[in-house]
């Protein structure tokens, strides 16, 4: 009898085939769904469902048959939207537990349209219990080892990320820059918000996920100024937004990021209270701590004798460019100058 099941097909009434309890996935796109159905209506069920018989106790003492779904939840529920009242279906017989959430698995992975949280979630309920390597996994699905091992990694991500990969909000492709700051969560949020409000590519927010891990283990290796970080923190929590202090031997630069012009807007606000300070006072600042830092080392070589007012720069132009600055009249015209 069970021969008999395995390899025919019956015709059950969709109001008999109960859901599925090891269901893997949680989400139905809703417009697929009533695609599905306009094509089942034309077409019909082109797949037959796979349940699996079972004998229920009536009230009245009785059997009734009812069936469990195994695989084909979205083509029973577009089957439903369709007005079917029938549906054609494989019986199994005989299986457990177990076989039936292994079964409900790798038929919900062999979909093309199951996103990439779902295929995840699915793979490590396969790890977790049936303990299968990602290497069985891979075989089983008809991918490779890395792929399942990649996928998994995705569950790594903090679950507002998880919800906005599910949502399309980001590409799976995405992920793998955020995925590089796995130890920075806060900087994993700024990166995922980034990439949907400024509609990054997935090469742009690379570059931005290696500068960050640069910086990282550059001020690693250069042991960076508590006093500089501590400042890059407190221009950050003033601002609102990620904040770099690029120090260098001279100076520096700090580069703030932001969203909009509206965003601009406010850090000039924030700014304004500097609005009567003189605008050259850095410099002037600078280049008077340069004279003092002059005369002490010409002091200390050469007695008392200094020179006033002797800064040296350096001309870093190659003598090429020297040549053409010389030879360029219209050099300092402002037609050449661009911001």
């Amino acid at each position: 009898m069970s021969q008999l099941y395995s390899n025919s097909i019956f015709w059950i009434d969709v109001e008999k085939i109960k859901p599925n309890p090891f269901q893997p996935r949680r989400e139905f796109d809703e417009a697929r769904l009533r695609d599905l159905a306009d094509s089942i209506r034309q077409y019909g069920v082109l797949q037959p469902l796979t349940v699996s018989r079972m004998e229920v106790q009536r009230e009245d003492g009785g059997l009734a048959v009812e069936y469990e779904l195994i695989a084909g939840e979205r083509r029973l529920r577009a089957s439903k939207i369709a007005g079917l009242e029938q549906v054609p279906v494989i019986i199994r017989v005989g299986d457990d537990n177990m076989v039936k959430l292994e079964l409900a698995i790798i038929e919900n992975l062999q979909r093309e349209d199951l996103n990439a949280v779902e295929r995840a979630r699915a793979f490590f309920r396969l790890v977790e219990e049936f303990k299968f390597t990602h290497s069985q996994i891979g075989a089983k699905v008809g991918k490779s080892r890395e792929h399942v091992s990649n996928t998994l990694r995705l569950l790594a991500l903090p679950q507002e990320i998880l919800d906005g990969l599910s949502a399309g909000k980001i590409t799976e492709g995405h992920t793998r820059p955020i995925l590089m700051l796995a130890d920075r969560p806060e900087e994993q949020m700024v990166l995922f918000k980034e990439i949907m409000f400024k509609k990054m590519t997935v090469r742009d927010a690379e570059k931005i996920a290696r500068k960050i891990a640069f910086d990282r283990v550059r001020k690693k290796e250069y042991m960076p100024d508590p006093e500089i970080t501590e400042m890059e923190d407190k221009l950050q929590e003033a601002l609102g937004t990620r904040v770099h202090i690029d120090r260098k031997e001279n100076g520096g630069q700090i580069m703030i990021d932001f969203f909009s012009n509206d965003d601009l807007r406010t850090i000039l606000e924030l700014l304004k209270s500097n609005q009567d300070k003189n605008p050259n006072e850095m410099l002037e600042n600078f280049i008077a701590a340069q004279k003092d830092q002059e005369q002490e080392v010409v002091g200390e070589v050469e007695g008392d004798t200094t020179e006033d007012d002797n800064i040296h720069l350096i001309d870093d132009r190659t003598p090429e460019e020297v040549v053409q600055a010389e030879e360029d009249v219209d050099l300092y015209n402002i037609k050449n100058f661009s911001i």
